[in-house]
């Protein structure tokens, strides 16, 4: 059995959820592999970010956001509101702003030491309830899928725009 390993490299914008649309670097790196059959792993690294597989739908808001990540918004939006305030989740505690105090780029995560840059306890629970990966039949060389299916990287961390990976793994003969 083959393994295949390529890298994704991404920019999220932040202040609202990022989604963006990594269908066709899943796909090259599918045809990169040189496997005709095996599965396809795609993983984010990033506690904030998900990977997930939605029909393609055409519509776009005002923002940029597909219409069905519009609705993904409002439904997660009802039973993870984005954190805005104090004392709304329980994390970020004060451990963890000390551990991130002590990191030598604190700056980049605490501009000007604003502890609300870590405000974002909602993205790291949107990003659990959806996962950080999907698997993917390879078949035939192809990305196993049907024509409106695609593959999403969303990046849920309000804080500000960062780089981000995704890792796309190919297994099979």
């Amino acid at each position: 059995m083959a393994v295949y390993k390529e890298q994704i490299d991404l920019k999220s914008h932040g202040k609202t959820p990022t989604y963006l649309d990594i269908t066709p670097q899943v796909r090259a790196a599918i045809e990169n592999s040189g496997i005709k059959e095996g599965i396809c792993a795609v993983v984010t690294p990033h506690t904030t970010c998900s990977i997930f597989f939605e029909e393609f739908v055409h519509d776009y808001n005002e923002n940029g956001d597909e219409f069905i990540q519009e609705d993904l918004n409002n439904v997660l939006g009802k039973i993870i509101p984005d954190q805005t305030d104090w004392g709304q989740y329980v994390y970020p505690g004060e451990k963890h702003f000390e551990e991130v105090e002590s990191w030598p780029d604190a700056e980049v995560y605490l501009p000007g030491g604003d502890r609300t840059q870590l405000f974002n306890a909602d993205a790291h629970l949107k990003s659990t309830i959806l996962g950080s990966s999907e698997t993917f039949e390879v078949a035939d060389g192809k990305l196993g899928v049907g024509v409106t299916g695609y593959v999403y990287f969303a990046d849920f961390d309000r804080s500000r725009g960062r780089s981000r990976r995704v890792k796309v793994i190919v297994m099979g003969e």
